[in-house]
């Protein structure tokens, strides 16, 4: 039967820190919790995208378009304007896409002028592939709380982020 352990790398840094460098030990620890946490989040990130053979600026382009629903379709310039990309930067993401068979473009209706950019079914497909790769990543970490934890730490989570983003 394995011992479950009670001491983490945090704990560990701490104690190697203490005495040393003047810090509020339970500001650092939560900080520092953060921190790692953050790291093993973006490596389940990397694996749900190795998983699926995509990069992470494909599937960044995959995801805000699925995010329309069907037909999962957008302007390329709105597209570019949300990605923070120069329309010169935006045609070769599209250029790339296209020949992997993810997107598509078409002419709008209306405007000959404006692009429109499509998720094709393959494009769909692996997209919600990356996406069940990233919800088992990020179940495996959440795994040791339960639902009354996971709310609180949620709520917890919320008030840092909302004084973060209201500052």
């Amino acid at each position: 039967m394995e011992r479950e352990r009670t001491e983490d790398s945090v704990d560990r840094h701490i104690a190697r820190w203490s005495g040393k460098v003047p810090f509020d030990v339970p500001t650092e620890a939560v900080i520092t919790r953060i921190q790692l946490l953050a790291k093993h989040v973006n490596s389940g990130k990397e694996r749900a995208l190795a998983e699926t053979g995509l990069q992470g600026f494909e599937f960044e382009t995959l995801h805000r378009l699925a995010s329309r629903g069907t037909p999962w379709r957008a302007p390329s310039a709105e597209l570019a304007a949300e990605l923070v990309l120069s329309p010169a930067g935006m045609t070769g993401r599209l250029d790339t896409l296209e020949k992997s068979g993810l997107v598509r473009r078409l002419r709008a209706a209306g405007d000959r002028r404006r692009v429109e950019v499509e998720l094709t079914d393959e494009g769909h497909r692996r997209w919600t592939e990356a996406m069940r790769w990233r919800g088992i990543a990020e179940a495996e970490l959440i795994a040791p709380l339960d639902d009354t934890d996971r709310a609180a730490l949620a709520a917890l989570l919320k008030r840092m982020l909302l004084q973060a983003e209201t500052r």
